[in-house]
């Protein structure tokens, strides 16, 4: 007899399902979201194995798992055998005792939850993302600002230079000195504050992943692709993570939603837009990337062309194709532990 633990964990309380699979006993309980709670639970009910969803309480879930030495197994919530369809009741407990059996039953998706290490750099590149795309939101204000006075914004990359920022700064006043028909210098006050805050807590973050990717091998190789640089190649490193995890190519294309969708019935077999499944920071990565290597990258202006056919209308499409390629030649050169080698075209082989 086994004994099973399906958790379904929430923000702040989880539920536990205790599956006995000798006798189908079933023992449901309620618990803080914690470590401590969970420890408690693990070494009381000592499980065979513990069961649970891919989500942000996930990690440390696991972590404490390896620690006690306890199998664990990480639901993937997107595989067609966890999706509820056509159900009259779903609850916390139903979603526990459903992880519990398809465990049992040898049925449940799962996926693979990376180390400590991984999860960090994974969320810091995240949160990297977060902060550009702040600042981005902050330039964007300070413009339409202008644009709302009939005042012509400084343009391009100059707005953002010290002389850049000195003309904003002439044109803002903190809110307290502003009357009621010039609020909106007190809009580019704060706006610039907040800005230049984010710039510098940015440079901060960049200073620490450039550190980071300066002793990272897997990087260092991925870099060695033209137009690939730190950022892109430290996303991908830390995204594909194990490359012998992907058994071929069509894995982790599919791993990065950059596969096409597929509905296919008797002699009806149609294809469209691609899945976006997976990490959305990979995919935007590889895809800025894509546009990036049509400067630098003979390999890649080659692919382009060749799948658009010289139309504009379908380079959009043959980016995506390309960022696809991009991350089969990164998984490749990952697995193989090798950098870039310029492929030799077709026509000259």
């Amino acid at each position: 007899m086994r004994t099973i633990i399906g958790l379904d964990l929430g923000k702040f309380n989880s539920a536990a399902c205790t599956f006995l699979t000798g006798d189908g006993e079933v023992r449901f309980q309620s618990l803080p979201t914690n470590i401590a709670a969970l420890r408690k639970l693990f070494e009381r009910e000592r499980p065979d194995l513990v069961v649970f969803e891919a989500c942000a309480q996930a990690g440390f879930t696991a972590d404490l798992c390896r620690e006690l030495g306890v199998k664990f197994l990480v639901a993937n919530t997107n595989g067609e055998a966890w999706k509820w369809k056509n159900v009259k009741r779903k609850t916390d407990r139903d979603d526990a005792l459903k992880l519990a059996r398809l465990a049992y039953l040898g049925e449940l998706p799962t996926v693979e939850l990376p180390e400590t290490a991984t999860r960090q750099r994974r969320a810091f590149l995240n949160f990297r993302q977060l902060l550009v795309s702040q600042r981005v939101q902050l330039q964007n204000h300070l413009r339409a600002v202008l644009v709302a006075q009939g005042l012509e914004a400084p343009r391009g990359h100059y707005a953002w230079t010290a002389a850049g920022l000195a003309f904003f700064d002439g044109l803002s006043r903190a809110p307290y000195e502003c009357a009621a028909d010039e609020l909106w210098r007190g809009q580019l006050y704060v706006a610039l504050t907040l800005y230049r805050s984010v710039v510098v807590q940015l440079n901060g973050v960049e200073a620490k992943l450039d550190a980071l990717v300066r002793d990272d091998a897997p990087s260092q190789r991925l870099m060695s692709v033209p137009g690939v640089g730190p950022r892109t190649a430290e996303t991908i490193a830390a995204y594909v993570d194990r490359p012998q995890r992907f058994k071929n190519s069509r894995q982790v294309s599919a791993y990065a939603g950059l596969v096409p969708r597929q509905y296919q019935s008797g002699q009806t077999d149609r294809r469209g837009r691609i899945t976006r499944r997976g990490p959305r920071l990979l995919r935007k990565m590889l895809v800025e990337a894509a546009w990036v290597m049509l400067r630098y990258n003979e390999w890649a202006r080659r692919i382009v062309q060749r799948i658009s056919k010289g139309q504009r209308t379908r380079k959009r499409q043959a980016v995506v194709a390309l960022a696809r390629k991009l991350l089969v030649r990164c998984w490749a050169l990952l697995r193989h532990e090798t950098t870039w080698r310029e492929p030799v075209p077709l026509a000259s082989a």
